[in-house]
C-alpha cells in the first residue's frame, strides 16, 4: 500500500493523506494541525470546499452531497461521516492501528480505519475547513457515477438507515415532476409556477450560485440510476471494482 509505504519513511509527528485533485491554501496545514492538537485527536477527517468542472459535475455533485448529508443527519454515526479524501493522522497512532495495510481490501477503507482507531480508544474528529482548500470530488460523468454507486453502497453497509434515508429522499424529490405536471393539467398556473422553483430554492445552498442551482431539477432524475445501482450492489453483497482493485462487500 502506497500510503503505508510513504508513512514508514516519515519522522514527523503528523502525516496528511489527500487525493490527487486537492489544493490547499498556505495556512491550511498549520490550522488543521493546531485543531488536532487542541482537540487531542489521533485522526482528523477534513471536508474541503468542492470544485466542479463541466455540466455533469456542476449538476450532479452538489445534489449528491445534499443527499449524503441528509442521510448522515438522520443517524449519529461518526464512522459513516469519516472520509479519507483528506485525512490528518498522528503518525504514531496510524502505525499502531496497522496503517492502510490493515484496511486495503475494504471498499470503505476510511470507515474501517476509523473503526480500528475507535476500537483502540483513539480519538477521532470530522471537521469542515471552508476557505482552506479545495477538492475535485469526481472527474466527469463516469467518475460521478462510479463515486455515487460507491457511496450509496458505502452507506448501506455502514448503516442501512443512512442508505435507506438517502434513497427515500431521492425518490421523494423525484415526485416533483409528476406533481408539477398535475398542477399544469389542472391549470393551477400560479401554483405550478411556484412549485417549478422548489428544487432550485431548496438545493441552492449546495450549489455555487443561483445559475447553477437551476440545474437541480435535472440532477434529481439524472442521479437515480447510480443510486439504485449502489443499493442493489449492497443488498446482494456484490464485490465491485474500485481504483483498479476488487473490494469486498463488507464494512
Amino acid at each position: 500500500n502506497a500510503c503505508a509505504a510513504g508513512a514508514r519513511a516519515l519522522t514527523s509527528r503528523w502525516v496528511l493523506f489527500t487525493d490527487a485533485d486537492t489544493w490547499f491554501e498556505p495556512r491550511f496545514l498549520e490550522a488543521v494541525v493546531a485543531e488536532a492538537e487542541v482537540e487531542g485527536v489521533s485522526l482528523l477527517s477534513i471536508y474541503l470546499d468542492p470544485e466542479y468542472e463541466g455540466v455533469a459535475e456542476n449538476t450532479l455533485v452538489p445534489y449528491a452531497r445534499a443527499l449524503a448529508f441528509c442521510g448522515l443527519g438522520m443517524v449519529r454515526n461518526r464512522h459513516a461521516a469519516f472520509n479519507g479524501q483528506c485525512l490528518l493522522a498522528r503518525l504514531e497512532s496510524y502505525n499502531f492501528i496497522g496503517t492502510h495495510n490493515a484496511v486495503a481490501t475494504y471498499l470503505t477503507e476510511d470507515v474501517k480505519l476509523s473503526m480500528l482507531a475507535a476500537r483502540h480508544r483513539l480519538e477521532l474528529l470530522t471537521a469542515r475547513a471552508p476557505g482552506l482548500g479545495h477538492v475535485r470530488l469526481y472527474q466527469g460523468y463516469a467518475g460521478i457515477r462510479s463515486g455515487i454507486e460507491r457511496h450509496a453502497f458505502r452507506f448501506m453497509l455502514v448503516n442501512p438507515t443512512i442508505g435507506v434515508t438517502i434513497i427515500l429522499a431521492a425518490l421523494l424529490a423525484a415526485l416533483w415532476l409528476p406533481v408539477l405536471a398535475w398542477l399544469i393539467v389542472e391549470r393551477q398556473w400560479i401554483a405550478a409556477a411556484a412549485f417549478a422553483l422548489v428544487p432550485t430554492l431548496l438545493l441552492r445552498p449546495w450549489y455555487p450560485n443561483w445559475g447553477k442551482a437551476l440545474l437541480a431539477p435535472l440532477a434529481v432524475y439524472w442521479i437515480l440510476p447510480s443510486l439504485l445501482g449502489g443499493l442493489v450492489s449492497a443488498v446482494f453483497g456484490w464485490s465491485i471494482r474500485w481504483k483498479g482493485r476488487t473490494v469486498r462487500a463488507v464494512s
